[in-house]
């Protein structure tokens, strides 16, 4: 199926490669010339051609990343690697070579064309990443399953295919069939698909069709509530309270309690389980749900702080650019006079009173500066309290309904130990009328035995409820320090970063001033 190899050596793609076919693909004029000698950076380059070089390997691409054509047709390929760092691929060749399986493009998000044409390629798969893919070349391969073509349903925009060539294509009903399964499909074979043929193929496979429909309609529907159920879980563990609404957190108190599972046996202990369960569950409710609001509390809180911001800012720069503004009416206008000035101690008047001017506009930016840092961190100071006490409120109020859990634990305790000691009584004067299982039975040899089952099992819900807690305190008190922190440090880079635009701008007009020579103007 494929070509044949020359008598050149198997070659790996390595920077000279690179660089030499760089360099042969770019203009050849004397702009071209000047960019050879100075040297071309990789991430520059938005097209690539490497075709007919005998390549064995694809590697040591990672620097185009901003590559947007790959021609690697007519080598002698085996494997699709080494294309992790071309999310910006939008043109792929791999056609000629002997590669045998699609692997490799999952990071190939805005791939539209990709030809794969003479491979030993037998099925079709591992596409999923490809969601923009618009033209998809698989003639002359070894494909032989009718079935490949369902899987290219999922791609709602292709529309040009090629499968000439292969196994399947020689089935009786090739091209019906995929007219059929792929109605969005516009050319097959590079012959345009006429309306004529659409019908007749819809009107064969139409049971068949509507059943797949069917069932891609019930797995839509299915990952649409895994994706709700996902999205929703991610809600509830910013509100630091996921897996709250529920029996969770008291159902994995009893998931290694063997004693406590063990005693849930005894007579008596399974109306007071169900009792204790309800009671717990309906305290985690209440933390869910106080968790959500105040989440939306953190949430309003955050939202209006950074309004605040912004609105100071952009009121700041307006002040900024409206100085600049004026300044560069009368700059303007004085270096116009400047220029037609013939006296030279005017001159060098002149230009003294623009670079007060100057001086004077750099001091009324970096006056607004000051006095913008000054309104942000009075600003920032007040949300940090802000947040601080919101999230000490939260705490405390977990906290203390935490505590109701550990206390109705502490409850149950009591009341398992009681019926546990009356049953160990009841068994050693023979008075117990109930068969218990061999495995409960083995606890009661003795009241130390059975006492500490009870404390064991106690013990481990203790456990469970303290973990639970120490895991939501920890989470939010670090969510807490690392919004902060990044506030006083977006703070510090904006600041930064705008006393350096003005000194820029202040040095541009400095230079501008100081480059007007007197002996310039005079000629």
């Amino acid at each position: 199926m494929n070509r044949p190899c020359n008598s050149m050596e198997p070659r790996v793609m390595d920077d000279d490669m690179l660089k030499l076919a760089v360099g042969d693909q770019g203009p050849q004029e004397e702009a071209g010339q000047l960019a050879k000698q100075e040297g071309i950076l990789f991430k520059d380059v938005l097209s690539l051609q490497l075709d007919f070089r005998n390549i064995l390997r694809i590697d040591n691409l990672w620097q185009f990343e901003n590559l947007r054509k790959l021609q690697l047709d007519n080598n002698i390929i085996e494997k699709i690697e080494g294309l992790e760092n071309l999310a910006h691929l939008v043109w792929l060749d791999l056609s000629f070579n002997n590669i045998e399986t699609i692997e490799g493009l999952d990071t190939l998000v805005n791939l539209e064309d990709l030809s794969l044409f003479n491979n030993r390629i037998s099925k079709i798969d591992s596409l999923d990443a490809l969601v923009k893919l618009q033209v998809l070349s698989l003639g002359n391969n070894r494909i032989d399953n009718m079935m490949n073509i369902i899987y290219l349903r999922r791609f709602k925009c292709l529309r040009t295919l090629s499968l000439s060539r292969n196994p399947i294509s020689e089935a009786e009903d090739y091209k019906m069939f995929i007219c059929a399964y792929l109605p969005d499909l516009v050319y097959l074979d590079y012959r345009r698909i006429d309306d004529h043929t659409k019908e007749l193929a819809e009107a064969k496979h139409q049971y068949s069709i509507d059943e797949l429909k069917h069932r891609e309609n019930l797995m839509q529907a299915q990952l649409e509530d895994e994706q709700a159920r996902r999205e929703e879980l991610e809600k509830h563990k910013t509100a630091f309270v996921e897996h709250l609404n529920g029996s969770f957190l008291f159902d994995s108190m009893y998931a290694e309690d063997s004693e406590g599972n063990k005693l849930s046996y005894l007579p008596g202990v399974g109306e007071l389980l169900e009792t204790y369960k309800d009671k717990f569950v309906i305290i985690c409710v209440n933390i869910f749900e106080y968790g959500l609001k105040q989440q939306e509390k953190r949430k309003t809180e955050l939202d209006t702080f950074s309004e605040c911001v912004h609105e100071a800012i952009q009121e700041n720069q307006e002040q900024g650019k409206r100085k600049i503004a004026k300044f560069e009416e009368k700059h303007l206008s004085s270096l116009s006079a400047i220029r037609e000035e013939s006296e030279l101690p005017n001159i060098e008047k002149m230009i003294l009173e623009c670079s007060a001017d100057i001086s004077e506009l750099f001091d009324a930016l970096m006056t607004l500066e000051m006095q913008l840092v000054e309104q942000l961190e009075e600003t920032i100071n007040m949300f940090e309290r802000n947040i601080v006490d919101m999230v000490g409120v939260f705490i405390e109020n977990v906290q203390s309904l935490m505590a109701q859990c550990r206390d109705l634990e502490s409850h149950h305790h009591e009341k398992l130990l009681e019926i546990s000691i009356s049953t160990l009584e009841k068994i050693v004067e023979g008075d117990l009328d109930e068969d218990l299982p061999n495995d409960l039975r083995a606890l009661f040899v003795d009241k130390d035995t059975i006492v500490n089952a009870v404390g064991a099992s106690h013990d481990i819900h203790l456990l469970k409820i303290d973990n639970r807690e120490d895991e939501l305190v920890t989470r939010i008190n670090s969510w807490c320090t690392r919004l902060v922190d990044k506030i006083h440090k977006d703070e510090i880079m904006r600041n930064r970063k705008r006393v350096k635009e003005i000194n820029q701008y202040i040095d541009h007009m400095q230079s501008e001033l100081d480059n007007l020579e007197c002996g310039d103007i005079l000629d």
